[in-house]
């Protein structure tokens, strides 16, 4: 009876040593364009909404003319999908690629801040349609 469950136990143990690494995390939806070169900071009244892509991508969108800057994380941001919003804290009137956002998560009727983040630079973009 052990014999088989130790031949389970390897099997498992052996496919969790694999070389292969973790499969790459498919492109943001929707596509896009870059249109401008990076930037390390945006005034936070350059943008009136954010649009979160997964867990290593936001959007930031611009008011009436609907500028639209890219940020992809360096590291992925676990829970910020899910949690669906972020918050941050900046002393300027800017947020830039060295500040770290904050997934937030709603329990019971409080938002609770998750692990922190780091930012990465804004890429203007232009969305696929």
């Amino acid at each position: 009876m052990r014999t088989p469950v130790a031949l389970l136990l390897a099997t498992v143990a052996l496919a969790a040593c694999s070389q292969e690494g973790p499969g790459e995390t498919p492109p943001p939806e929707p596509a896009a364009e870059t249109t401008g070169a990076a930037v390390d900071c945006l005034s936070v009244t350059r943008f009136n909404t954010t649009r979160i892509r997964d867990d290593h991508t936001i959007d930031f969108i611009g008011g009436a003319g609907g500028q639209v800057w890219r940020v992809t994380l360096p590291n992925r941001c676990s829970g910020l999908k899910s949690a669906g919003t972020f918050t941050y804290e900046t002393s300027l009137s800017q947020l830039c690629r060295q500040d770290i956002i904050y997934p937030l998560q709603q329990i019971g009727n409080q938002w609770q801040r998750m692990g922190g983040c780091g930012m990465g630079p804004f890429v203007p973009v232009k969305l696929a349609k």
